[in-house]
């Protein structure tokens, strides 16, 4: 069975809280561009993230707003900025690094920096019609010119969702995949 495969990039998820914090309270999160799934887009905001080795200017900050914030890198972003994030589900922040966000009114320091997992966006019912049911982790594989398998991705099981796998921008590249590329499902 194919996954169309959407990359993604580093961005920043906010709580209303640290929203306030960063563009206060009269700002508004507008939606620049709708992502493929459900309720999600990129946001009109940027913001500077900040570690004492380095920053990245301009990233872009998703929405809607969560009840976590989180910011998610590639492993080469980490390694710019001299951090060492575990590899996690979105909302898992146990063992999270360290990292600054600059918004344009101020700023928050908070253990929140992952590199996502590998992850497949699925509700339960195309759990069942894909047989499947009891499984949380497959593989992908994708037999181009730099032909690979991916193993342990996650499947992120929702009410709401269109059936699309995420890479970050590592795997991707390393591999010469691009969004919109199909991948095959391996039980």
């Amino acid at each position: 069975m194919k996954v169309k495969l959407g990359i993604s990039n580093k961005h920043v998820h906010l709580t209303q809280e640290d929203f306030n914090i960063l563009f206060g309270k009269d700002t508004e999160l507008k939606i620049v561009k709708k992502l493929v799934q459900p309720r999600q887009f990129a946001s009109n905001l940027k913001v500077t993230i900040k570690t004492d080795k380095t920053s990245f200017t301009n990233v872009r900050v998703l929405g809607p707003i969560r009840n976590y914030t989180q910011v998610e890198l590639s492993k080469t972003d980490a390694y710019q900025l001299g951090i060492d994030p575990p590899i996690r589900d979105s909302g898992d922040l146990e063992g999270a690094s360290e990292i600054e966000i600059i918004g344009s009114k101020g700023a928050v320091k908070k253990k929140c920096a992952i590199i996502a997992t590998r992850h497949i966006h699925i509700t339960p019912q195309m759990q069942q019609e894909y047989g499947l049911l009891g499984i949380d982790r497959v593989s992908v594989a994708h037999d181009g010119e730099k032909g690979v398998v991916f193993k342990d991705v996650y499947l992120k099981v929702q009410d709401e969702a269109d059936f699309e796998l995420h890479l970050d921008t590592d795997d991707a590249n390393g591999s010469l995949l691009k969004t919109g590329d199909y991948l095959t499902i391996i039980k």
